[in-house]
């Protein structure tokens, strides 16, 4: 059993004269879930692309489940599942209509492929649809349909391109439960997400901004690193007071979260002290300040300012 499910060394991606993905090294375990974390432009999709044999690199080398992935793309395609952002299903046809259709396309017949259709119409939980077509079904259960059209074949790898966009909460904490599901059975996935929250359910992940890897590791690890106390400040009137504090010399970063503002300084620094005498003089008496855990959305955010996003 392979020890690294993905493994990419400089791997670059150019349209013309516009580097999509630029020169990006990083690996992923056997089983791990591994997330790929970034605004909309960064990168993410194209990496994925690459990854599944559809996109050709422009430089640099890699492989997924022991295949190149220059050279090897149809290997590849067949050892993966792949579920892009627009759910590629088809409308007009029924739920079952598109898993025979996923299924033939992976080489699946016979009772082995009526094995993993119920598979995943239970897996899904939408065996009472299977006969509705695509196109009545609500967003939740499309995505659903989607998982299972990706994973019919029963891969070792799964590829998620934003799986969650668009739906609402209570559909992406169910997602996450299916993706943990196929964790525990030694699944490997590679997720692609903008969503903060949903990158700490990853066991480690890259940070990607305007196609480079600016951090790397897990959640904790990335927190850890941030060279910042982090404070969140309550006070009436928020927004006027946040042009005020982004003024000051000793707050290093100044970020609306909510009603609430986020705050990070040098560590060690007597922040409680600074900042209430910085309030007074400019008016403000009633405040709340306290020192709070880093969120990768500080780690974030931190990153982009150091580059200038």
């Amino acid at each position: 059993m392979m020890e690294q499910s993905v493994v990419v060394n400089g791997l670059t991606k150019r349209f013309g004269d516009f580097t999509a993905v630029n020169n990006i090294s990083f690996s992923v375990s056997h089983g791990e879930i591994f997330g790929f974390l970034g605004p909309n432009g960064a990168g993410k999709s194209t990496t994925i692309r690459m990854l599944c044999g559809i996109l050709t690199p422009t430089e640099g080398s890699g492989t997924v489940a022991g295949h190149d992935i220059v050279n090897e793309q149809n290997k590849i395609k067949n050892s993966i599942g792949y579920m892009s952002q627009k759910f590629s299903l088809y409308s007009e046809l029924t739920v079952i209509e598109n898993l025979e259709f996923f299924g033939s396309i992976y080489g699946l017949s016979g009772n082995h492929l009526k094995e993993r259709m119920e598979y995943v119409l239970d897996m899904a939980e939408i065996g009472k649809r299977r006969r509705e077509r695509v196109s009545s079904l609500p967003g939740g259960i499309k995505q659903r349909l989607a998982l299972g059209s990706a994973i019919i074949h029963d891969p070792s790898i799964l590829f998620l391109d934003e799986p969650t966009s668009g739906v609402d909460p209570l559909m992406r904490r169910n997602f996450w439960e299916l993706i943990y599901d196929f964790s525990r059975r030694g699944k490997t996935i590679f997720v692609t997400t903008h969503y903060m929250d949903e990158a700490e359910h990853c066991g480690r992940m890259a940070l990607i901004i305007a196609g480079k890897i600016i951090a790397y590791g897990s959640p904790q690890e990335l927190k850890s690193e941030l060279h910042h106390d982090v404070y969140t400040l309550k006070v009436d009137n928020f927004i006027r007071v946040f042009d005020t504090l982004s003024a000051l010399p000793f707050i290093d970063e100044a970020a609306i979260f909510g009603s609430d503002i986020h705050l990070l300084c040098g560590k060690g620094f007597g922040m409680k002290r600074e900042l209430s005498s910085a309030l007074k003089s400019s008016g403000v008496q009633e405040f709340s300040l306290e020192k709070i855990p880093p969120t990768l959305e500080d780690v974030f955010v931190t990153h982009a300012r150091r580059l200038g996003v």
